[in-house]
């Protein structure tokens, strides 16, 4: 009986000293400074700290030197998102730029209903080749660009063989996220983004699918929901004159309203965040 207590005890300090080593290496992980936010658990949306989050990017950009100025000159961070070959993208992106709002790409792509297409557009009867140089020379084309959102796109992005060739470019460029504008409910396109390591993120509401001020207002105030409920929430809409006054009315009011204005590619980190897939890639 001796010997046995006295091995059931010896194994009990064993046990007891691994647990105790285990929770002084959580310890240590958790309180070294390189690690200790990639440890951290992202907030719940419902969190009372944290202030929900909404990101809006203004589309087809560069078309209108005094409609772009404008948008530019809205407040905070809203981010610019310019068409490749469009009069003044290149001069209203250093603009932008200069005035800390993200510069995108506005990259057209092919459509279900065959509407016409801006230069630089990506089709489906392209080869690879000629996709990723038309891709290049797109990117090239808008200064400081650190994102990419689908321009129209509703038949593209649901092919997943298209949506691949892009996300493989975009995760070599190693420097853009990607939103989708999510043109169609059958894109695959924030699906094949994650599968090939592209930070990503989709749009939540459209600000002026509905031009009218009612309509903007309406969308607008959805979105600020959508952005209490989940945590934050992305918005797109275009450089319309309803749309601009609503903006113009509206964001300098968010911060009586709890609400707060962040760079897109903050709701990507955000994303990535929550993502399981991506947290696990933080460890290899």
């Amino acid at each position: 009986m001796t010997v046995g207590g006295s091995r059931r005890n010896s194994s009990n300090r064993r046990g007891r000293g691994i647990l105790t080593r285990v929770a002084c290496a959580l310890c240590f992980l958790l309180a070294a400074p390189g690690l200790q936010s990639a440890a951290q658990v992202p907030q719940a949306p419902g969190d009372s700290n944290v202030l929900p989050e909404i990101a809006i990017i203004i589309d087809d950009l560069g078309g209108r030197a005094s409609s772009g100025r404008r948008v530019i000159e809205l407040p905070g961070p809203v981010a610019c998102a310019f068409l490749p070959y469009a009069a003044h993208t290149h001069d209203l992106a250093l603009l932008a730029h200069g005035a800390n709002k993200e510069v995108m790409l506005h990259l057209p792509m092919e459509t279900v209903e065959g509407r016409p297409l801006d230069a630089g557009a990506l089709r489906l009867d392209m080869s690879e080749q000629e996709f990723i140089h038309t891709l290049q020379t797109d990117l090239e084309r808008v200064p400081h660009v650190s994102g990419v959102n689908n321009h129209m796109g509703s038949l593209l992005t649901r092919h997943p063989g298209h949506m691949l060739w892009l996300m493989r470019e975009i995760q070599r460029q190693n420097r853009l996220f990607f939103v989708d504008s999510r043109t169609t409910k059958h894109t695959v396109a924030q699906l094949i983004a994650y599968e090939n390591g592209v930070p990503s993120v989709s749009r939540d509401v459209f600000l002026d699918a509905d031009p009218s001020l009612e309509g903007v207002r309406r969308e607008f105030k959805r979105l600020l929901g959508l952005a209490r409920r989940q945590g934050s929430a992305l918005a797109i809409g275009h450089p319309l004159p309803t749309t601009l006054a609503v903006l113009e009315e509206e964001l300098p009011r968010l911060a009586n309203r709890g609400v707060k204005l962040v760079p897109v590619s903050r709701l990507v980190e955000r994303q990535h965040e929550r993502d399981p897939i991506w947290r696990a890639s933080l460890f290899p």
